[in-house]
């Protein structure tokens, strides 16, 4: 996704309506108000109410945030980027990466939007609860942790410069933005940009 010029300073407008355009931003502290309170009570309930011993509880938990990690590469390399080419195709990846990429430094489109992002949060918690029982009530918690850190990690990106011991990251998503955006698609880790062979080259930066 490429645009003539991305714009470091101000911000799309999506909707014409208010308050539908409001429902497309959000701050990190709404989703860590929405999003902790939901991880600590699913992990007391499995242990308190479901039997999921303490070990087990761990290791699911690492678990999802692992496969937070793989579920956040697909997204962005297979959806995010996805090239399509109907009108209403290219307005829907516009409206759900291609702004980002457009107005990268928007601070209040750096985590998804509430309203959505509950919505696909039920329906994933609903796919794995049907997958694995009970036991989804330690591992959706990991996964909803590794999308927490996702989003402060964008979010830092974005809008801080990089910690020594993370310049790696940094470097990896400015190139993405910036350089190649067909590679670098793994922002809170670059397990899977090695994996798939999708590290942005040296000689890019």
């Amino acid at each position: 996704m490429e645009f003539d010029k991305i714009k470091n300073k101000g911000q799309a407008r999506l909707f014409k309506n208010d308050y539908l355009e409001m429902m497309t931003k959000t701050h990190p502290i709404v989703v860590y108000c929405m999003y902790f309170p939901v991880i600590a009570f699913m992990l007391y309930h499995g242990a308190a109410h479901k039997g999921i011993g303490a070990g087990t509880e761990a290791l699911l938990f690492f678990a999802g945030v692992l496969f937070w990690t793989f579920f956040e590469y697909m997204m962005h390399r297979y959806l995010f980027h996805m090239i399509v080419s109907s009108p209403r195709a290219v307005r829907f990846i516009y409206t759900l990466h291609g702004v980002h990429h457009e107005y990268p430094r928007d601070k209040e489109r750096l985590f998804m939007p509430p309203v959505p992002s509950l919505i696909l949060a039920c329906i994933i918690f609903g796919s794995m609860k049907l997958m694995m029982g009970w036991f989804a009530l330690s591992f959706f918690p990991g996964f909803l942790f590794g999308y927490i850190l996702y989003g402060s990690m964008h979010f830092a990106i974005h809008a801080f410069a990089p910690p020594r011991f993370l310049k790696a990251l940094w470097r990896n998503h400015h190139l993405h933005h910036y350089k190649a955006p067909n590679k670098g698609f793994g922002v809170s880790s670059v397990l899977w940009d090695i994996v798939f062979g999708t590290v942005p080259k040296r000689e890019q930066a």
